[in-house]
């Protein structure tokens, strides 16, 4: 007869049976302390942030900050790693790959873990199969700018001036499948209108054609808007998070008039799904630590970014529901990767 103890089968009091006990027990203590003691010093050497992206950018800027932060606050080195291409896809197939062992985490990005999924048949990676959600890092919501010229002064204007032209107005975006392309794709669908959509090859040259007028309107993170804004060349009509932000408190956001209409950027920390939970727990405690300081809100502010720590769970249940409702806007807009 066997009975269950401490997890392990036992036989009766034989000298076998208590022979094979002893043995299980010391068997399970050695592996329990070798991953007792292989996190309890974590980390122990130089860590490697991730980044999708090109220096320069909006997503290596916060990541520098973050990394400086983490180094003064681990005790170890923590090396901002740039791979950009396919949108953020490559460095999150990278981190997807990565040894198990939670020293390669990713500064990831909406589109590859949200959006990808729906446009690439063959997506090397599963968002949640292979990637494991440690908290959300920043806000960056976008922004619908006009020409300062332009006859539309607040939203409800833009949408009646659309209406009253079907296909007769147009929007930048910074490509096809980017926030900002699905930001207008949600507000046709929200509003009942059929706006053009221009996509470019990236924010430069659709803020280009804004100001020299060859676009009617974009939505443009604050970043790359704000200056214009404040020179006067630029209108700002509703901002696409689901609140109005801290950056432009009198703007409304479009959710004001299409109540739930949230199109952010947004900007979140994972890391292989095979990185064990302890870890994982880990890092959450050590990245919401960093992101609640105050030096580091008020740098990441200066570039127009908001902080939003929080657990894991709560990163899990954004790119879920974002996934499963930009799956439904690619759908009906019929978006496609090409």
């Amino acid at each position: 007869m066997y009975t269950i103890v401490y997890g392990f089968p036992e036989t009766n009091n034989t000298p076998e049976g208590q022979s094979m006990t002893r043995f299980l027990t010391a068997l399970a203590a050695l592996v329990f302390a070798g991953a007792a003691a292989a996190q309890g010093d974590f980390p122990n050497r130089t860590i490697t942030l991730l980044v999708g992206f090109a220096p320069g950018g909006a997503s290596d800027t916060a990541a520098r900050i973050f990394a400086k932060k983490l180094t003064e606050n681990l005790g170890q080195t923590v090396v901002v790693e740039n791979k950009p291409g396919a949108g953020g896809n490559i460095a999150h197939q990278a981190v997807a790959a990565a040894p198990p062992d939670g020293y390669t985490i990713l500064l990831g990005s909406m589109g590859p873990v949200c959006v990808a999924p729906h446009l690439i048949a063959k997506l090397p990676y599963d968002p949640f199969k292979d990637l494991a959600p440690l908290t959300m890092a920043v806000s960056v919501p976008n922004v619908l700018v006009v020409p300062v010229g332009a006859p539309a002064k607040t939203l409800q204007e833009y949408v009646a001036l659309a209406k009253a032209k079907p296909g007769g107005l147009d929007f930048a975006s910074t490509g096809v499948g980017s926030a900002s392309h699905l930001a207008g794709e949600l507000l046709n669908q929200r509003a009942g209108i059929d706006i053009l959509h221009v996509p470019y090859k990236g924010g430069g040259p659709a803020m280009a054609d804004l100001l020299g007028g060859r676009v009617g309107a974009y939505y443009s993170t604050h970043s790359t808007a704000g200056p214009h804004i404040e020179a006067g060349k630029l209108r700002p009509l509703a901002v696409t998070s689901l609140k109005r932000t801290v950056f432009l408190p009198d703007i409304p956001a479009i959710s004001e008039t299409y109540p739930g209409f949230v199109a952010d950027n947004w900007y979140a920390f994972v890391t292989s799904s095979k990185v064990p939970l302890a870890i994982q727990e880990r890092w959450n405690r050590e990245l919401v630590k960093v992101l609640s300081a105050p030096d580091v809100k008020e740098a990441l502010a200066k570039h127009y970014m908001e902080t939003m720590p929080g657990t894991r769970e709560e990163l899990a249940k954004t790119i879920r529901q974002e996934y499963d409702m930009w799956g439904r806007v690619i759908k009906a807009a019929k978006i496609t990767a090409n």
